[in-house]
């Protein structure tokens, strides 16, 4: 039996916030209609939702929380992530976005020193990962793209810059290419590196700012450190964040984390599912899942594809290449 639609109605009439809240050329309601698999029909003040059951209350309950918001413009990211935290039912914010009522259930996101004032975990395993963070030495954070891993990691970076909780951030990567051949690099180790760490420079330059980012850099107290040539450093005082770490051997994962030295932090991140190793060698980043589980300051954050924070097409996107593999596997 087809579900029956579902009929809000948002009176008395408000030209401006119903402006507000469908978006230029109705952007946000296709938003809405995207990620959450539900047809909007409009017509004025009126709404009229179609599709599953659930998909249709959880809409209807979107567009109530986004029209309460609709004062003011509502910026596309806004909605973006307001509809990310209501498609993961035990977010950090339900998903009329009460943050208060929320917080006497799931655990309070700390609260870090950065330019974006709005950061913070949206979703459980986000918001225990940057606790983990805080309140470990080491800590893994493994999962797919998309679940802010190596975002949240530079956040909490920046957070001990800030602090002064660690004089230094050492950003580290394997150079493994994803697949391609790039050939020959020009220019010297840094340039080289560049593009293999793109990823971070790009959370540093949202995070800080373009201008105080290359200051940083200047002054050395941001260092880009190649993995090939990590070995036979003492880091101190610093927070260290390898990101791709399942493109590490485990040779290069166990020289890795001995380079840690006193009053510092180290994060690792990486995506198992993509790993970019020759078919023969074994991940380092898997080997240290099995030989550090059980020791005693070390963190393990696992993501899934409900945790994914980018365009709400993404989460779908993944959950449905993990539905994809688990067939090929039981097939």
């Amino acid at each position: 039996m087809k579900p029956e639609p579902i009929e809000i109605s948002f009176t008395p009439a408000d030209n401006q916030r119903l402006a507000n809240l469908c978006g230029a050329l109705d952007e946000n309601l296709k938003q809405v209609e995207t990620a959450l698999d539900v047809v909007i029909s409009r017509r004025g003040e009126h709404f009229r939702l179609s599709g599953k059951s659930g998909q249709t209350k959880l809409a209807a309950q979107v567009l109530r929380h986004y029209y309460n918001q609709s004062q003011n413009h509502l910026s596309l990211e806004q909605v973006q992530l307001g509809l990310i935290e209501a498609m993961n039912p035990q977010n950090a914010s339900d998903s009329t976005g009460n943050r208060d009522e929320a917080s006497s259930k799931q655990p309070t996101s700390p609260t870090l020193l950065t330019r974006r004032t709005n950061l913070y975990g949206r979703t459980p395993r986000q918001t225990q990962y940057l606790q983990q963070i805080q309140e470990h030495d080491i800590t893994f954070a493994i999962g797919p793209a998309g679940t802010g891993k190596t975002y949240l990691a530079v956040a909490s970076a920046v957070d001990a810059l800030e602090r002064d909780l660690v004089s230094r951030l050492i950003l580290v990567r394997p150079a493994v290419e994803a697949g391609e051949r790039l050939g020959f690099l020009p220019g010297d180790m840094t340039q080289k590196v560049d593009p293999y760490l793109r990823p971070l420079y790009d959370a540093l330059y949202d995070l800080m700012g373009f201008d105080k980012t290359s200051k940083q850099f200047e002054r050395n107290t941001i260092e880009i450190a190649p993995l090939a040539f990590m070995r036979g450093r003492t880091l101190n005082q610093s927070f260290i964040i390898l990101d791709e770490a399942q493109n590490t051997t485990p040779e290069q994962m166990k020289m890795f984390l001995t380079r840690m030295g006193l009053g510092s932090k180290v994060v690792i991140t990486g995506d198992v599912t993509q790993i970019d190793l020759p078919k023969h060698q074994k991940s380092g980043l898997i080997e240290a899942q099995e030989v550090l589980k059980d020791i005693r300051g070390i963190a393990f954050t696992h993501f899934q594809s409900e945790d994914v924070v980018r365009h709400p097409l993404v989460q779908r996107i993944v959950h449905a290449y993990e539905k994809h593999d688990k067939r090929k596997q039981e097939s």
